[in-house]
Protein backbone atom coordinates (compact mmCIF):
# COMPACT_ATOMS: atom_id res chain seq x y z
CA UNK A 1 0.00 0.00 0.00
CA UNK A 2 1.61 3.62 -1.00
CA UNK A 3 1.92 6.05 1.57
CA UNK A 4 -0.02 8.05 0.66
CA UNK A 5 -3.19 6.01 1.43
CA UNK A 6 -1.40 5.05 4.46
CA UNK A 7 -1.68 8.70 5.00
CA UNK A 8 -5.34 9.17 4.11
CA UNK A 9 -6.29 5.90 6.41
CA UNK A 10 -4.25 7.03 9.27
CA UNK A 11 -2.42 3.58 9.54
CA UNK A 12 0.21 4.83 11.97
CA UNK A 13 1.71 1.13 12.47
CA UNK A 14 1.88 0.43 8.76
CA UNK A 15 3.74 3.95 8.69
CA UNK A 16 5.92 2.83 11.67
CA UNK A 17 6.81 -0.29 9.87
CA UNK A 18 8.22 1.72 7.10
CA UNK A 19 9.99 3.68 9.12
CA UNK A 20 11.81 1.18 10.94
CA UNK A 21 12.45 -0.87 8.41
CA UNK A 22 12.42 0.28 4.95
CA UNK A 23 15.60 0.31 3.04
CA UNK A 24 15.32 3.41 1.23
CA UNK A 25 16.22 6.87 2.83
CA UNK A 26 13.17 8.44 1.23
CA UNK A 27 10.91 6.21 2.47
CA UNK A 28 11.57 6.65 5.68
CA UNK A 29 12.16 10.07 5.64
CA UNK A 30 8.50 10.67 3.92
CA UNK A 31 7.27 8.01 6.25
CA UNK A 32 8.84 10.81 9.68
CA UNK A 33 7.29 13.53 7.94
CA UNK A 34 3.72 12.18 7.67
CA UNK A 35 4.03 10.56 10.95
CA UNK A 36 4.63 14.62 12.09
CA UNK A 37 1.10 15.29 10.81
CA UNK A 38 -1.07 12.21 11.93
CA UNK A 39 0.20 11.13 14.87
CA UNK A 40 -1.36 13.10 18.02
CA UNK A 41 1.29 12.64 20.99
CA UNK A 42 1.41 8.26 20.75
CA UNK A 43 3.74 6.98 22.86
CA UNK A 44 4.74 4.01 20.58
CA UNK A 45 5.24 6.34 17.24
CA UNK A 46 7.11 8.85 19.74
CA UNK A 47 9.30 6.57 21.14
CA UNK A 48 10.16 5.32 17.61
CA UNK A 49 11.17 9.31 15.58
CA UNK A 50 13.22 9.70 18.89
CA UNK A 51 15.06 6.66 18.11
CA UNK A 52 15.27 7.57 14.73
CA UNK A 53 16.42 11.02 15.39
CA UNK A 54 19.55 9.97 17.18
CA UNK A 55 20.01 6.25 15.03
CA UNK A 56 19.43 6.50 11.54
CA UNK A 57 22.43 6.49 9.24
CA UNK A 58 20.66 9.51 6.47
CA UNK A 59 20.88 12.74 7.70
CA UNK A 60 17.52 13.86 6.10
CA UNK A 61 15.82 11.10 7.83
CA UNK A 62 17.40 12.29 11.28
CA UNK A 63 15.77 15.95 10.39
CA UNK A 64 12.62 14.74 9.40
CA UNK A 65 11.77 12.62 12.84
CA UNK A 66 13.05 15.84 14.67
CA UNK A 67 10.66 17.84 12.34
CA UNK A 68 8.15 14.96 13.11
CA UNK A 69 8.53 15.36 16.49
CA UNK A 70 7.77 19.18 16.50
CA UNK A 71 5.16 19.17 14.73
CA UNK A 72 3.63 16.31 17.40
CA UNK A 73 4.40 18.81 19.82
CA UNK A 74 6.74 20.76 22.49
CA UNK A 75 6.31 17.65 24.88
CA UNK A 76 7.62 15.28 21.66
CA UNK A 77 10.62 17.43 20.71
CA UNK A 78 11.58 18.19 24.24
CA UNK A 79 11.86 14.71 25.12
CA UNK A 80 14.40 13.93 22.11
CA UNK A 81 16.15 17.06 23.51
CA UNK A 82 16.13 16.21 27.04
CA UNK A 83 16.91 12.56 26.66
CA UNK A 84 20.13 13.43 23.92
CA UNK A 85 21.30 16.11 26.20
CA UNK A 86 20.95 14.25 29.57
CA UNK A 87 18.66 16.78 31.21
CA UNK A 88 15.50 16.10 33.49
CA UNK A 89 12.30 16.41 31.87
CA UNK A 90 10.68 17.39 34.85
CA UNK A 91 12.97 20.02 35.72
CA UNK A 92 12.03 23.70 35.50
CA UNK A 93 11.58 25.90 31.85
CA UNK A 94 14.94 28.58 33.32
CA UNK A 95 16.98 25.07 33.61
CA UNK A 96 16.01 23.21 30.19
CA UNK A 97 16.23 26.04 28.74
CA UNK A 98 20.03 26.62 29.86
CA UNK A 99 20.63 22.76 29.04
CA UNK A 100 19.55 23.08 25.62
CA UNK A 101 21.15 26.40 24.65
CA UNK A 102 24.11 24.83 25.39
CA UNK A 103 23.10 22.01 23.22
CA UNK A 104 23.14 24.51 20.42
CA UNK A 105 27.04 23.99 21.25
CA UNK A 106 26.54 20.24 20.35
CA UNK A 107 28.98 18.45 17.72
CA UNK A 108 25.96 16.61 16.16
CA UNK A 109 23.96 18.75 14.07
CA UNK A 110 20.98 16.30 14.75
CA UNK A 111 21.42 17.94 18.46
CA UNK A 112 22.22 21.27 17.51
CA UNK A 113 18.77 21.65 15.90
CA UNK A 114 16.28 19.61 18.17
CA UNK A 115 17.74 22.18 20.73
CA UNK A 116 17.01 24.90 18.61
CA UNK A 117 13.25 23.55 17.84
CA UNK A 118 13.05 23.12 21.80
CA UNK A 119 13.81 26.82 22.31
CA UNK A 120 11.71 27.96 19.77
CA UNK A 121 8.40 25.46 22.15
CA UNK A 122 9.60 27.10 25.57
CA UNK A 123 9.75 30.93 23.61
CA UNK A 124 12.31 32.18 26.22
CA UNK A 125 14.17 35.28 24.85
CA UNK A 126 16.96 34.72 27.76
CA UNK A 127 18.00 32.01 24.99
CA UNK A 128 18.05 35.01 22.05
CA UNK A 129 21.41 35.66 21.80
CA UNK A 130 22.49 32.09 21.53
CA UNK A 131 19.61 31.30 18.63
CA UNK A 132 21.16 34.48 16.86
CA UNK A 133 24.64 33.12 17.07
CA UNK A 134 23.50 29.39 15.61
CA UNK A 135 22.15 32.00 12.38
CA UNK A 136 25.78 31.41 11.77
CA UNK A 137 25.91 27.72 12.63
CA UNK A 138 28.04 25.75 9.29
CA UNK A 139 24.87 23.12 9.07
CA UNK A 140 21.95 25.33 6.90
CA UNK A 141 19.46 23.07 8.87
CA UNK A 142 20.18 24.55 12.49
CA UNK A 143 20.50 27.85 10.95
CA UNK A 144 16.85 27.38 9.21
CA UNK A 145 15.63 25.96 12.93
CA UNK A 146 17.37 28.82 14.20
CA UNK A 147 16.09 31.00 12.69
CA UNK A 148 12.65 29.64 13.44
CA UNK A 149 12.72 29.87 16.82
CA UNK A 150 14.05 33.58 17.00
CA UNK A 151 10.82 34.29 15.01
CA UNK A 152 8.97 32.44 17.75
CA UNK A 153 10.43 34.22 20.72
CA UNK A 154 9.63 37.61 18.03
CA UNK A 155 12.34 39.80 19.88
CA UNK A 156 13.05 43.08 17.24
CA UNK A 157 16.87 42.57 18.22
CA UNK A 158 17.41 39.25 16.12
CA UNK A 159 16.41 41.14 12.88
CA UNK A 160 19.72 42.49 11.96
CA UNK A 161 21.06 38.91 11.86
CA UNK A 162 18.40 37.60 10.42
CA UNK A 163 17.92 39.93 7.72
CA UNK A 164 21.95 39.11 7.21
CA UNK A 165 20.27 35.45 6.41
CA UNK A 166 18.30 36.58 3.42
CA UNK A 167 21.58 36.01 1.80
CA UNK A 168 22.15 32.70 3.00
CA UNK A 169 23.27 30.69 -0.05
CA UNK A 170 20.27 28.20 0.78
CA UNK A 171 16.89 28.92 0.15
CA UNK A 172 15.30 27.22 2.72
CA UNK A 173 17.05 29.59 5.13
CA UNK A 174 15.97 32.53 3.23
CA UNK A 175 12.52 31.33 3.68
CA UNK A 176 12.72 30.82 7.38
CA UNK A 177 14.73 34.13 7.98
CA UNK A 178 11.62 35.79 5.99
CA UNK A 179 9.61 33.97 7.60
CA UNK A 180 10.70 34.85 10.86
CA UNK A 181 11.19 38.75 9.71
CA UNK A 182 7.52 38.57 9.67
CA UNK A 183 6.34 37.26 12.85
CA UNK A 184 8.78 39.97 14.58
CA UNK A 185 6.66 42.50 12.50
CA UNK A 186 8.21 45.63 13.25
CA UNK A 187 9.09 47.86 10.37
CA UNK A 188 13.06 47.56 11.55
CA UNK A 189 12.18 43.52 10.79
CA UNK A 190 9.69 44.19 7.91
CA UNK A 191 12.52 46.85 6.03
CA UNK A 192 14.92 44.01 4.93
CA UNK A 193 12.15 42.08 3.06
CA UNK A 194 11.48 45.07 0.57
CA UNK A 195 14.25 43.88 -1.22
CA UNK A 196 13.42 39.88 -0.67
CA UNK A 197 10.68 40.11 -3.08
CA UNK A 198 13.70 40.18 -5.69
CA UNK A 199 14.82 36.76 -4.49
CA UNK A 200 15.33 33.82 -6.75
CA UNK A 201 13.17 31.56 -4.55
CA UNK A 202 9.73 31.39 -5.04
CA UNK A 203 9.03 30.50 -1.47
CA UNK A 204 11.24 33.83 0.07
CA UNK A 205 9.35 35.91 -2.62
CA UNK A 206 6.03 34.52 -1.31
CA UNK A 207 7.32 34.98 2.34
CA UNK A 208 8.05 38.29 1.59
CA UNK A 209 5.23 39.70 -0.45
CA UNK A 210 2.89 38.58 2.53
CA UNK A 211 4.92 40.16 5.33
CA UNK A 212 4.59 43.36 3.15
CA UNK A 213 1.28 43.82 4.06
CA UNK A 214 1.99 44.95 7.37
CA UNK A 215 4.43 47.13 6.56
CA UNK A 216 3.46 50.58 7.38
CA UNK A 217 4.96 52.94 4.93
CA UNK A 218 4.66 53.56 1.16
CA UNK A 219 7.51 52.33 0.06
CA UNK A 220 6.29 48.96 0.15
CA UNK A 221 4.06 49.63 -2.51
CA UNK A 222 6.18 49.41 -5.52
CA UNK A 223 7.68 46.21 -4.33
CA UNK A 224 4.33 44.52 -4.28
CA UNK A 225 2.93 45.98 -7.09
CA UNK A 226 6.23 44.86 -8.97
CA UNK A 227 5.34 40.91 -7.68
CA UNK A 228 1.77 41.16 -9.19
CA UNK A 229 3.78 40.18 -12.78
CA UNK A 230 5.72 37.41 -10.80
CA UNK A 231 6.26 34.29 -12.07
CA UNK A 232 4.72 32.60 -9.84
CA UNK A 233 0.65 32.25 -9.34
CA UNK A 234 0.99 32.26 -5.74
CA UNK A 235 3.65 35.03 -5.24
CA UNK A 236 0.86 36.96 -7.62
CA UNK A 237 -2.07 36.07 -5.47
CA UNK A 238 -0.03 37.18 -2.14
CA UNK A 239 0.27 40.12 -3.78
CA UNK A 240 -2.89 41.23 -4.16
CA UNK A 241 -3.80 40.01 -0.22
CA UNK A 242 -1.13 41.99 0.56
CA UNK A 243 -2.21 45.01 -1.14
CA UNK A 244 -5.10 44.95 0.39
CA UNK A 245 -4.27 44.35 4.14
CA UNK A 246 -1.87 47.88 3.29
CA UNK A 247 -4.91 49.87 1.80
CA UNK A 248 -6.48 48.37 5.07
CA UNK A 249 -4.46 49.25 7.76
CA UNK A 250 -3.33 52.54 6.19
CA UNK A 251 -3.77 55.48 8.34
CA UNK A 252 -6.43 57.87 7.61
CA UNK A 253 -4.07 60.54 6.41
CA UNK A 254 -1.66 58.17 4.08
CA UNK A 255 -4.94 56.21 2.70
CA UNK A 256 -5.92 57.56 0.04
CA UNK A 257 -2.63 58.70 -1.53
CA UNK A 258 -1.94 55.18 -0.99
CA UNK A 259 -5.02 54.25 -2.56
CA UNK A 260 -4.31 56.58 -6.01
CA UNK A 261 -0.59 54.68 -6.32
CA UNK A 262 -1.77 51.47 -6.49
CA UNK A 263 -4.61 52.21 -9.18
CA UNK A 264 -2.17 54.92 -10.95
CA UNK A 265 0.61 51.57 -10.55
CA UNK A 266 -2.18 48.84 -11.71
CA UNK A 267 -3.90 50.73 -14.41
CA UNK A 268 -5.96 47.90 -16.47
CA UNK A 269 -5.48 44.79 -14.39
CA UNK A 270 -5.57 41.13 -15.48
CA UNK A 271 -7.05 37.84 -13.64
CA UNK A 272 -3.97 37.23 -11.70
CA UNK A 273 -5.30 40.79 -9.56
CA UNK A 274 -8.84 40.46 -10.18
CA UNK A 275 -9.56 36.68 -9.20
CA UNK A 276 -7.67 37.58 -5.53
CA UNK A 277 -10.05 40.50 -4.84
CA UNK A 278 -12.95 38.56 -6.04
CA UNK A 279 -12.71 36.22 -3.63
CA UNK A 280 -11.52 38.46 -0.87
CA UNK A 281 -14.50 39.85 -1.42
CA UNK A 282 -16.65 37.21 -1.12
CA UNK A 283 -14.56 35.00 1.76
CA UNK A 284 -13.46 38.20 4.35
CA UNK A 285 -15.56 38.77 7.05
CA UNK A 286 -12.96 41.76 8.05
CA UNK A 287 -14.77 44.97 7.07
CA UNK A 288 -12.04 47.19 6.49
CA UNK A 289 -10.22 44.70 4.08
CA UNK A 290 -13.53 44.14 2.43
CA UNK A 291 -14.52 47.95 1.76
CA UNK A 292 -10.86 48.16 0.29
CA UNK A 293 -11.66 44.89 -2.46
CA UNK A 294 -14.92 46.73 -3.11
CA UNK A 295 -13.10 49.79 -3.67
CA UNK A 296 -10.78 48.90 -5.83
CA UNK A 297 -12.40 46.34 -8.13
CA UNK A 298 -14.12 49.52 -9.64
CA UNK A 299 -11.14 50.38 -10.37
CA UNK A 300 -8.60 48.07 -11.65
CA UNK A 301 -11.37 45.23 -13.59
CA UNK A 302 -10.17 45.81 -17.07
CA UNK A 303 -11.82 43.38 -19.51
CA UNK A 304 -10.47 40.18 -17.61
CA UNK A 305 -12.38 39.40 -15.08
CA UNK A 306 -15.20 41.54 -15.06
CA UNK A 307 -17.96 39.33 -14.95
CA UNK A 308 -16.46 37.55 -11.90
CA UNK A 309 -15.72 41.03 -10.37
CA UNK A 310 -19.52 42.71 -11.39
CA UNK A 311 -21.03 39.65 -9.80
CA UNK A 312 -19.13 39.86 -6.45
CA UNK A 313 -19.88 43.52 -6.29
CA UNK A 314 -23.33 43.08 -6.65
CA UNK A 315 -23.43 40.12 -4.20
CA UNK A 316 -21.57 42.92 -1.52
CA UNK A 317 -24.80 45.04 -1.87
CA UNK A 318 -26.61 43.08 0.88
CA UNK A 319 -22.95 43.38 2.91
CA UNK A 320 -24.28 44.55 6.68
CA UNK A 321 -21.28 46.92 6.61
CA UNK A 322 -23.04 49.99 4.60
CA UNK A 323 -19.70 51.26 3.70
CA UNK A 324 -18.78 48.27 1.63
CA UNK A 325 -22.02 47.89 -0.05
CA UNK A 326 -21.67 52.21 -0.72
CA UNK A 327 -18.10 51.23 -2.29
CA UNK A 328 -19.27 48.02 -4.25
CA UNK A 329 -22.59 50.37 -5.83
CA UNK A 330 -19.88 52.75 -6.63
CA UNK A 331 -17.18 50.10 -7.85
CA UNK A 332 -20.56 49.03 -10.32
CA UNK A 333 -20.75 52.71 -11.72
CA UNK A 334 -17.36 52.34 -12.46
CA UNK A 335 -17.07 49.60 -14.53
CA UNK A 336 -20.54 50.46 -16.37
CA UNK A 337 -21.78 47.98 -19.70
CA UNK A 338 -24.44 45.86 -20.23
CA UNK A 339 -23.55 43.36 -17.65
CA UNK A 340 -23.74 45.56 -14.72
CA UNK A 341 -27.53 46.69 -15.95
CA UNK A 342 -28.68 43.29 -16.53
CA UNK A 343 -27.69 41.92 -13.51
CA UNK A 344 -29.15 44.71 -11.56
CA UNK A 345 -32.08 44.35 -13.12
CA UNK A 346 -31.98 40.39 -12.37
CA UNK A 347 -31.10 41.60 -8.63
CA UNK A 348 -34.71 43.88 -8.36
CA UNK A 349 -36.75 40.59 -9.52
CA UNK A 350 -35.27 38.72 -6.48
CA UNK A 351 -37.59 38.58 -4.05
CA UNK A 352 -35.68 37.94 -1.45
CA UNK A 353 -33.28 41.17 -2.19
CA UNK A 354 -33.34 43.62 0.64
CA UNK A 355 -34.82 46.58 0.42
CA UNK A 356 -30.97 48.30 1.35
CA UNK A 357 -29.62 46.25 -1.93
CA UNK A 358 -32.46 47.43 -4.03
CA UNK A 359 -31.65 51.14 -2.82
CA UNK A 360 -28.04 50.67 -4.16
CA UNK A 361 -28.93 48.91 -6.97
CA UNK A 362 -31.23 51.57 -8.47
CA UNK A 363 -28.98 54.19 -7.26
CA UNK A 364 -26.47 52.43 -9.73
CA UNK A 365 -28.83 51.92 -12.56
CA UNK A 366 -29.73 55.86 -12.25
CA UNK A 367 -25.71 56.30 -13.28
CA UNK A 368 -25.35 53.22 -16.06
CA UNK A 369 -28.69 52.17 -17.22
CA UNK A 370 -30.87 52.21 -20.30
CA UNK A 371 -34.25 51.71 -21.49
CA UNK A 372 -34.50 48.60 -19.87
CA UNK A 373 -33.66 50.14 -16.35
CA UNK A 374 -35.93 53.32 -17.07
CA UNK A 375 -39.09 50.99 -17.94
CA UNK A 376 -38.17 48.90 -14.80
CA UNK A 377 -37.42 51.82 -11.97
CA UNK A 378 -40.95 53.14 -13.49
CA UNK A 379 -42.59 50.32 -12.66
CA UNK A 380 -40.66 49.86 -9.30
CA UNK A 381 -42.42 53.22 -8.23
CA UNK A 382 -46.09 51.82 -8.89
CA UNK A 383 -44.97 48.96 -6.66
CA UNK A 384 -42.68 49.63 -3.78
CA UNK A 385 -43.80 51.27 -0.54
CA UNK A 386 -40.54 51.75 0.77
CA UNK A 387 -39.37 55.25 1.00
CA UNK A 388 -36.17 55.10 0.57
CA UNK A 389 -36.28 52.81 -2.92
CA UNK A 390 -38.90 55.22 -4.16
CA UNK A 391 -36.36 57.89 -3.40
CA UNK A 392 -34.16 56.40 -5.34
CA UNK A 393 -35.86 55.39 -8.03
CA UNK A 394 -37.06 58.83 -8.61
CA UNK A 395 -33.24 60.22 -8.92
CA UNK A 396 -32.38 57.38 -11.02
CA UNK A 397 -35.32 58.10 -13.27
CA UNK A 398 -34.59 62.01 -13.30
CA UNK A 399 -30.97 60.94 -14.62
CA UNK A 400 -32.41 58.68 -16.73
CA UNK A 401 -34.37 61.23 -19.01
CA UNK A 402 -37.68 61.53 -16.16
CA UNK A 403 -40.41 59.69 -16.51
CA UNK A 404 -43.03 59.12 -19.33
Amino acid sequence: MSLYQLEKDGDVDSLLDHLKLSDSPSIRKRAAKILGDVVDDEPQAVDALVRVAQEDDDEEVRGAAIDALDAIGPDAIERLVTEMAGVDSDGADWVRAEAFVKTLSADRPELRMAAANALRGLGDAGALPALVETLDDPNPRVRARAARACGAIGDESAADALAARLGDPVGHVRREAADALAAIGTSRALSPLLDAVDDDNDEVRYAAVMALGGYQGPEAIDPLIEALDDDSDVVRRAAVFSIVELLAAAPTEQSHRIRETIVDRLESADRSVVDPLVELLEQSRQPRERRNVAWLLGRVGGDEGYEDAVVALIDALEADDGTTAQFAATSLVELGGETVERELLDLLEDAECSETAQSKAVFVLGKVGGERARDRLENMLDRTDDEEVRKQAFAALSKLGGRR
